[in-house]
């Protein structure tokens, strides 16, 4: 039998945040699902383009949420691509097994995009099989199977199937058995659906990370040991990361905690900037973060970043602002907040600046001023490409809010930003930033 005999389809959806991997968004929220679902995508083709390479079989790539020039940029020109027919999934893989076989194929496998164990040797095997067996499916832990290999279609292995339950695969051989067709099956593996299965996939995505998608999470800090314990614990849950803290000089016991936690510590002298710049120039990843003390990152950020700054047209990004503390107005200023980031591509640096370090060194790094540097920053980036705002959240301190008063605090936010673009001095904007009871007296807009 030649390759033109074998075919192996992969069943899979374009990577859209909403539409697939929904049972992960309560753990990873819309976008981190979606990278998730993209990176295992990606990595099954990875794993299985071998076989057609080397003359296994045909690989075609059956999908659904886009059109076929947006499946051929994602996953490249290697490989066939047809759209899914109708009907729930056992409609639609039996279009497929069909389809299949009226071009000639007398052996045929289905897999999806789930199972990071999956190997081009798993299925090697079920070709193999198909030769003594009419039927070979790959049992998943959930119930189900990762893997579907036929000789020729059987429409009631598809049929009356409750799809998405733990009783698929029992309720698929019982149709074997009813229909006298002869199966065999291989090794136990798992899928990743559930936010429960998500260490698995953190394992093998860890042994994938490159040099050039490591990333480097800077933390500029001055008498922050009350608050950097949990901003280095959150940058220290991600996979291929590194945490960098540089210390403007602090009096309390910042670079004791810092270090504790296995944090890499600089001391340098204090000002945000130059403290991000010289902790860019000693970083090893291949993607710069920035993270404030006070503030924690989302779970799976790693997924989130690594996603982002890996698409076209994208050269930067930051995640929603979540703050702490409780009322409605805060919660106002958080969606005026996010709107912003959004619509006017223009997040601030408690958002957590990402972006690759190429890029980063291109754009001339922090402008070293005594405040605005990450609105200048980004000003510069935005000539560059898109500024990606991701919906998954921050959590930053409420602490000056609370200090100065929502109200006044975002009164004298937009002051500064105004006044920059009107050419006043960063020195003086500092000024004001930092003795606010004084700016709000002179200007008489205090109680």
């Amino acid at each position: 039998m030649n390759t033109s005999d074998k075919k192996l389809i992969i069943f899979t959806r374009f990577p859209e945040p909403g539409k697939v991997k929904t049972r992960l968004v309560p753990a990873l929220g819309i976008e981190g699902a979606a990278a998730i679902h993209r990176r295992m995508a990606e990595h099954t083709v990875e794993k299985v383009i071998c076989l057609q390479s080397a003359g296994t079989a045909r690989i075609q790539v059956a999908y659904t949420g886009s059109d076929e020039k947006c499946m051929r940029n994602w996953l490249g020109n290697d490989i066939e691509y047809s759209m899914q027919g109708a009907g729930d999934l056992g409609a639609r893989m039996l279009i497929a097994f069909q389809q299949a076989f009226e071009s000639q194929s007398r052996k045929v496998v289905i897999i999806g995009t789930d199972c990071p164990a999956l190997t081009a040797q798993v299925i090697e095997q079920a070709f193999e099989a198909l030769d003594a067996y009419d039927l070979v499916l790959g049992p998943a832990f959930d119930g189900g199977y990762y893997l579907i290999g036929l000789r020729e279609p059987v429409p009631a292995l598809f049929q009356a199937i409750e799809w998405g339950t733990p009783s698929v695969l029992k309720q698929t051989l019982d149709r074997a058995d009813q229909h006298n067709i002869s199966f065999t099956l291989l090794e136990e593996l798992h899928d990743i659906d559930r936010p429960e299965d998500l260490s698995l996939w953190k394992q093998i995505y860890l042994n994938q990370i490159q040099p050039r998608n490591k990333i480097s999470v800077i933390i500029p800090a001055l008498n922050e040991a009350m608050h950097i314990g949990k901003a280095i614990t959150s940058a220290a849950s991600g996979s291929g990361c590194e945490v960098i803290v540089v210390d403007g000089g602090s009096h309390d016991d910042t670079v004791t905690v810092a270090q504790s936690m296995g944090a890499v510590v600089f001391k340098n002298r204090a000002g945000r900037a130059h403290q991000m710049n010289y902790g860019a120039n000693h970083a090893t990843g291949g993607i710069l973060l920035f993270l404030h003390a006070d503030t924690t990152l989302p779970a799976y950020y790693d997924l989130l970043v690594r996603d982002a700054v890996n698409q076209v047209g994208i050269v930067a990004g930051a995640f929603a602002l979540h703050v702490d503390d409780d009322g409605a107005a805060m919660r106002f200023i958080e969606r005026m907040a996010n709107l912003r980031s959004r619509h006017l591509q223009m997040p601030y640096g408690d958002q957590a600046l990402f972006l690759r370090k190429n890029i980063f060194r291109q754009t001339g790094g922090f402008p070293e001023m005594p405040i605005m540097e990450d609105f200048e920053l980004i000003r510069r980036l935005r000539y560059k490409g898109q500024i990606a705002t991701l919906s998954s959240r921050v959590t930053t301190s409420g602490r000056r809010w609370r200090k100065l008063g929502v109200f006044r605090t975002w009164l004298l936010n937009q002051f500064i930003v105004a006044a920059y673009y009107a050419g006043v001095s960063p020195d003086q904007l500092a000024w004001w930033y930092r003795h606010p009871g004084k700016w709000f007296r002179r200007n008489k807009t205090g109680a």
